[in-house]
């Protein structure tokens, strides 16, 4: 492919991703439908003028200017006429080309390039099949191999699995850049050593975990690279670039995501959010924007969190990138959920949502399972909060919940379904061989996946006490979920990545301790979790009802007209809010004779 028709592509695949035909965006640059139409088929070399227009136009921050074929300085103007050499565009700021850093060849560069358009624009296979080729095309440049290598681990991947063949070609590159101590070869080193923790992280079991190497060893790595990269960066500050720190940040921060507090992970994010900024990097500008987002969420600060999304949403629209779009639709709808804004968020995931994963899927833009879970959380949440899981439960989507058993959240919210459509036995055994494979859930992860986990199985153990006569054996299985839940007391539950917002941690906590008989303690966490949830109507709903039960628990007299009091306050809210199952519960209470 010629830098001509390179540009052109760029320009095709930019102005479709913006979801503007050929005519507005020639309307927008004030060049002609035709003459722009042979630039786009690589017909007409562009000028700088239409370069930049376009780069404007189309918010690519200089990434078409970088594109810009070499050639004389004269510019065709809007009617393909030349105008004098240099010609400039008025009143708009022009960009630099920017050189690609590497400079390991023409057709090197030009596949790393494309990579790099295409993964911008969510085209994760297209962006692979670049990678791969630049990889070939560096021959035996250890540099360039792991350069190309660095790239193409940036992909998204299916969750809770390794790639295998990554890893493959991550351990290759290593053993070339082994005893270099020049800085390129420092810089990639703990670039790929990054990755490869991730990578290895990636696994949510020791069914998908690397042969020899179980998940925490990627949390390990992650640590000691961590550290090398703080002393590296001590010894000689400019030893490493700002986009070499934010990868290593990015990579690390997700490969400690199941092992290390929320606290510290933020810290982590916030310093990678000011790196980003720094590095005028598009991608980690977009990369540290979600996870500072993740962060806040997770570590119960929502008004952060959404002042976040706020700068992400114009982040979005800036680089008008369908991957971007998706995460900012994400987040709003998961928001939206927490606020108890369910019409808003059900007109995304019930509608656009599905759309947009089938054509990203169906253009093998994205692997398959990494919108699809992200759709099915949130539609699975979006039906527990409306009490309406047997609808989900009786159509073809109830598949993609037993079919994801790999994943250990599944197999709690497939329990969580059975409880709350009543086929209470169905549920007590999903726990039980749930726990069999996990040594009664002595083997989760201290954090990450394992809180949304827990959680859920506090919710489906509470249903199972509160519905049914709860088997001896379920009892046993309380303690390492309370102790796993009771770590994260200040944090709010976050499931996926980011999918849903649970609610604060500390009210799992509670009802497991109302499992166990100890309506005090249960007390106790609810007043934790309402310092967090105060703001929110629909999680403030919830909670009164958990009040009410655990104060009429206590056996004191005086706590019936209290508890009485909250369950009517708590039945007002589900009723405005149309949460169907949360307002049946109510009527229970209210109706029992403990509340007569």
């Amino acid at each position: 492919m010629t830098p001509q028709e390179e540009f052109a592509e760029a320009l095709r695949v930019r102005r479709e991703a913006a979801g503007l035909s050929l005519a507005e965006l020639a309307r927008r640059v004030h060049y002609s439908k035709s003459y722009l139409s042979r630039v786009e088929n690589g017909l007409r070399p562009p000028g700088r003028l239409l370069a930049e227009r376009c780069d404007a136009a189309l918010r690519a921050d200089g990434a078409l200017l970088a594109l810009l074929p070499p050639g004389p300085e004269r510019d065709a103007g809007p009617d393909g006429t030349t105008d004098g050499p240099g010609r400039r565009a008025t009143g708009s700021r022009a960009v630099a080309a920017r050189p690609h850093p590497g400079g390991y060849g023409a057709a090197y560069d030009q596949h790393i390039r494309r990579g790099d358009t295409r993964h911008l624009l969510g085209e994760m296979y297209e962006a692979g099949r670049h990678y791969q080729a630049a990889y070939e095309a560096a021959g035996g440049d250890a540099l360039a191999r792991a350069h190309a290598v660095v790239r193409s681990a940036r992909r998204w991947s299916d969750p809770g699995q390794v790639d295998r063949d990554l890893l493959f070609r991550i351990d290759a590159c290593l053993a070339g850049l082994a005893g270099r101590t020049d800085p390129p070869a420092v810089e990639l080193r703990l670039q790929l050593t990054a990755h490869r923790a991730k990578k290895l992280a990636m696994a949510i079991g020791y069914d998908t975990a690397m042969t020899g190497a179980e998940p925490r060893t990627g949390a390990r790595l992650a640590r000691l690279t961590l550290a090398e990269l703080r002393e590296t960066v001590r010894r000689d500050p400019g030893l490493i670039g700002d986009e070499a720190h934010c990868e290593i940040l990015t990579e690390t921060r997700w490969a400690l995501y199941d092992f290390a507090p929320a606290r510290e992970l933020l810290a982590l994010s916030s310093e990678l959010r000011d790196l980003a900024v720094r590095s005028r990097s598009a991608y980690f500008q977009g990369e540290a924007l979600v996870a500072l987002a993740i962060d806040q969420l997770r570590t119960g600060r929502v008004p952060a969190a959404e002042a976040t999304v706020s700068v992400h949403r114009e982040y979005a629209a800036r680089h008008r990138s369908r991957l971007a779009h998706w995460q900012q639709r994400t987040l709003d709808a998961l928001l939206s959920l927490w606020r108890g804004e369910f019409a808003a968020a059900a007109r995304w995931i019930l509608g656009e949502a599905g759309e947009v994963a089938a054509a990203m899927e169906a253009g093998l833009s994205m692997p398959a399972d990494a919108l699809g879970q992200t759709v099915l959380g949130q539609e699975f949440w979006l039906r527990h909060e409306q009490g309406r899981l047997a609808e989900l439960f009786a159509s073809p989507r109830m598949a993609g919940v037993q079919q994801r058993g790999y994943f250990p959240v599944w197999r709690a919210g497939l329990a969580l379904a059975l409880c709350e459509t009543g086929r209470y036995e169905q549920a007590v055994d999903q726990v039980r061989a749930f726990a069999a494979d996990t040594d009664g859930f002595t083997r989760l992860p201290p954090s990450g996946w394992s809180v949304p986990t827990a959680a859920i199985l506090a919710l489906v153990c509470a249903e199972l006490a509160e519905r049914t006569e709860t088997p001896a054996d379920l009892t046993a299985y309380v303690p390492p979920l309370r102790a796993l839940l009771d770590a994260h007391g200040d944090d709010l539950v976050l499931a996926g990545w980011p999918t849903v917002l649970l609610g604060p941690a500390a009210r799992f906590s509670a009802l497991l301790a109302l499992v166990a008989g100890e309506p005090e303690t249960a007390l106790g966490h609810l007043g934790r979790a309402v310092r967090l949830a105060r703001r929110y109507p629909a999680q403030m709903a919830r909670l009164r009802l958990d009040e009410a039960r655990a104060r009429l628990r206590t056996g004191s007299p005086a706590a019936r007209a209290t508890a009485h009091d909250l369950a009517r306050t708590a039945l007002g809210t589900a009723q405005e809010l149309g949460m169907a199952g949360l307002a049946r519960d109510c009527r229970d209470l209210l109706t029992s004779p403990a509340a007569r």
